[in-house]
């Protein structure tokens, strides 16, 4: 006679079940690894679970996903060696850590003190893809003794089943993906914006677009050098992720240039979301390398489709109120009106005709 496994087996071998099923279907890169940190919390008793993918350099760890507490705080980053996620990825080799704050090779977050995010017991596995490491998975909890050797292998059986869709749907992204951020990038932004736009006009659903620029950057790269630079761009880039929706679509135009297409939001909606990624680029300070940090600010201008404008008219007015808030004193949000015309030439071109 055959026993049933436990339920807390059964439930993790269902959760694995559904998400190798959701996970042979071709999807955007984003819903594949928020999939996989969703599956994590819901068999292993932690309160936040991370995937973080190397970047092309293979030198810093980019975040992909996150899931649970604190996942509206603005990311910590890795270099490779660097803390427990880095030194997963240097050494090979998962982490089960029943208290980080007597381990050395932990990087302690600055902002603990506040932070609602306490991580004291860490598992880490890394993502591999042909035999080379792509990422880590990690899931925390706030205490400490929390993971068991078990938990530690399902967190190892978690990320081999992952991995090989994941660097699949990395694969598809790599030609319409921005190296630097992880954002789509400029050859993205025609056919995505055409093809909210004809699904508004399907569903009668609002459409909003946010042109973000990012104030004084020039002052930054001469001041710091463009590495230290790129390195405020990939927080940003970061953070906006963090403070927005999943249907959201954050793709970087150009420089410090990036615009934010929201599905099934009005201008009220939109605003929100602005001024919550305003606040989140002003209100915390960027940590770059050897302890320099730096305060950065946003300018940000939200348009509101009108329903029978074109796909470059509609690009135009949310350039036009970005240009309007880099005149009123930059870090702050203005709103397009929907007769208003563009006053300005942007630093380039907004979004082409179709």
């Amino acid at each position: 006679m055959t026993l049933a496994p436990p339920s807390q087996d059964r439930k993790a071998l269902e959760v694995l079940l559904d998400l190798t099923d959701a996970l042979s279907e071709v999807r955007p890169l984003e819903d594949s690894l928020q999939a996989v940190t969703d599956a994590a919390l819901a068999i292993i008793p932690g309160d936040h679970a991370s995937i973080r993918l190397l970047d092309n350099s293979r030198t810093e760890l980019l975040v992909g996903s996150r899931s649970g507490a604190g996942r509206e705080l603005a990311p910590m980053s890795f270099r490779m060696g660097e803390g427990l996620i880095g030194w997963v990825v240097a050494n090979r080799a998962g982490v089960n850590v029943s208290d980080t704050f007597t381990d050395v090779r932990f990087k302690r977050d600055e902002r603990a003190e506040t932070s609602p995010l306490t991580v004291r017991s860490l598992l880490a596995e890394p993502l591999w893809s042909g035999g080379n490491v792509i990422g880590v998975l990690s899931i925390s909890s706030p205490l400490t003794q929390t993971f068991t050797n078990f938990h530690h292998l399902l967190v190892r059986l978690l990320a081999n089943c992952s991995a090989p869709p994941i660097e699949r749907a990395r694969l598809r992204r790599l030609a319409m993906t921005d190296d630097l951020t992880l954002a789509y990038n400029q050859r993205y932004l025609v056919p995505r914006v055409q093809e909210e736009l004809e699904r508004s006009r399907r569903t009668n659903a609002p459409l909003s677009l946010l042109l973000l620029d990012l104030d004084h950057f020039k002052r930054v790269n001469d001041t710091y050098g463009h590495e230290l630079g790129d390195k405020v761009l990939r927080q940003f880039a970061d953070r906006v992720r963090a403070s927005v929706r999943r249907i959201d679509v954050l793709i970087r135009r150009g420089g410090e240039e990036f615009v934010l297409i929201m599905p099934q939001s009005d201008a009220a909606a939109a605003s929100m979301t602005a001024d919550r990624i305003r606040g989140a680029i002003a209100n915390v300070v960027f940590n770059l390398d050897d302890g320099i940090t730096l305060q950065q600010a946003v300018s940000i201008g939200v348009a509101t489709w009108t329903g029978t404008e074109s796909v470059d008219v509609f690009a135009a007015r949310a350039d036009s109120a970005m240009y309007r808030a880099k005149e009123n004193g930059r870090n702050r949000v203005e709103v397009a009106s929907a007769d208003e015309a563009p006053r300005h030439q942007s630093k380039r071109p907004s979004v082409p005709a179709k």
